[in-house]
């Protein structure tokens, strides 16, 4: 699985005018309850069928991906031949599809079922137009039972689950084999937390004869998604009100100690020649990775097939580190999940939207999914079926994300922040941790003033939806 370079944001001010025209147009009145007067229909609206309920299912997976799903659709339109028939739409990266959904939003023509990225969700909750996932929980008595509990609570909002998830990934530490071998090291038990990441370090960097750094211990983009990982095991809220579980987010407080201690540790890492200075592009990140220039890396899950693929040594797999040996640890997802539409769309499509969703949430399917993309089984019963046991056995470092998430402690702080600015927020994490870096703004002050920078962003989106 290949994840896009960057997950970039629109430009705040055209993000908000775009919030404003869609938010303007919703039926709701604005609150972070937005769809709940939407419901789901029962399984009798497609009985009776005249022709095939149609469903434009659009999404963000190209490439390898885009064919696994792409095998599903057509294995589930085999199945309901004449009465559901699903159409896939490719609608670029994660922020294109969701400019392209903020767009259907103002036209008055969405698609049935729509995937968005986690970042996405509380304006896909303001929008008004989804009927909540739970909704169909309910009207079906549907058994969420082998679905990922850490995934559940990142899509739950005030009790009730609004989306379903599909896509779904965690960043992991990977390491080189080899090199740990030829420094003495058990690529076995790789580094926990952040001293024992520097201590490996000091024993993985390699230089020539001239004291010139061939290989560095470690090295990883300076990647937003990160900090909020590291966040989430240290049990720290990324925003306040209970990392807007509680209520809206009003400010985001990833000026914490323990990302200060984070940004630190990394500066002196840079300068000691333990770590390659990446910047913000993580394709750098990779490619320092593969290319043996960096024994140690931080990355998705999606990244593991590529590592195995184009790496010349043989790539090992840990859990997400800690800042902090003490810290509880815990793991917060990322990638997307499937909405689906309510506003505007018949009940026939509505219940045909979610037929489909159903067949992509079984073990059968989940397991190809899994299999082919590299995307966690959401479905955990996927990891049993043919195609994720062939895979996990000829690869077992696939196993250690789903160990790492069903270990991860179930609360607010690993269900991740909620708010309608999260991609803002994200980008400004990663603007103030680069120009403490880069510049002589210690790490303290760069991250306040990257949070204080995100108040009036937050501040503003909160007044559009008449929070």
């Amino acid at each position: 699985m290949k994840r896009s370079p960057r997950r970039r944001g629109v430009k705040t001010a055209a993000l908000l005018t775009s919030l404003g025209l869609v938010l303007s147009a919703c039926s709701d009145d604005g609150g972070g309850g937005g769809g709940s007067d939407l419901t789901a229909p029962g399984p009798e609206v497609l009985d009776g069928l005249d022709e095939a309920v149609q469903v434009e299912f659009w999404h963000s997976m190209d490439a390898t991906n885009g064919q696994v799903l792409d095998g599903l659709i057509d294995e589930f339109n085999a199945q309901n031949e004449g009465r559901i028939e699903v159409t896939g739409s490719f609608q670029g990266n994660y922020d294109e599809a969701l400019a392209s959904h903020r767009a259907a939003i103002q036209q008055g023509d969405t698609a049935e079922l729509i995937m968005i990225y986690d970042l996405g969700t509380q304006f896909m909750i303001d929008s008004a137009q989804t009927v909540p996932a739970q909704s169909f929980v309910d009207e079906d008595d549907y058994d969420t039972s082998s679905i990922e509990d850490a995934l559940l609570n990142y899509f739950t909002v005030e009790g009730d689950l609004r989306s379903f998830p599909f896509n779904n990934s965690t960043p992991l530490m990977y390491v080189n084999r080899d090199a740990f071998e030829e420094a003495g090291l058990d690529p076995d038990s790789p580094p926990a937390d952040l001293a024992e990441i520097r201590e490996a370090a000091e024993q993985l960097t390699v230089t020539d004869d001239d004291g010139t750094v061939v290989q560095y211990g470690f090295g990883a983009a300076v990647y937003g998604w990160f900090i909020e990982q590291f966040m989430a095991r240290a049990a720290t809220p990324y925003c306040d009100n209970s990392n807007g579980r509680d209520g809206r987010a009003t400010e985001v407080l990833f000026d914490d100690p323990k990302i200060v201690e984070l940004v630190e540790w990394w500066e002196e890492m840079i300068e000691d020649d333990l770590a390659v200075q990446i910047g913000r592009n993580t394709d750098d990140g990779q490619a320092a990775f593969t290319s043996g220039r960096a024994a140690m890396t931080l990355e998705s899950t999606g990244s593991l097939g590529g590592f195995i693929e184009q790496s010349d040594f043989e790539v090992g797999a840990g859990y997400f580190p800690l800042i902090s040996a003490d810290d509880p640890g815990g793991s917060i997802i990322g990638g997307a999940s499937l909405w689906i539409n309510g506003e505007g769309h018949t009940p026939e499509e509505i219940r045909g939207s979610w037929e489909f969703v159903q067949f992509l949430l079984t073990p059968e399917s989940q397991s190809v999914w899994h299999a082919g993309t590299g995307y966690l089984a959401v479905n955990t019963e996927g990891y049993d079926g043919p195609e994720a046991s062939e895979r996990a056995e000829e690869f077992p470092q696939f196993s250690v994300a789903a160990n790492q998430l069903a270990d991860s402690e179930i609360n607010e702080n690993t269900a991740g922040c909620m708010m309608g600015v999260m991609s803002e927020a994200r980008v400004a994490a990663e603007e103030g941790w680069e120009a403490a870096l880069t510049s002589d703004t210690s790490a303290e002050e760069a991250m306040s003033n990257a949070a204080a920078g995100v108040s009036r962003t937050i501040e503003e989106y909160n007044d559009s939806v008449g929070d």
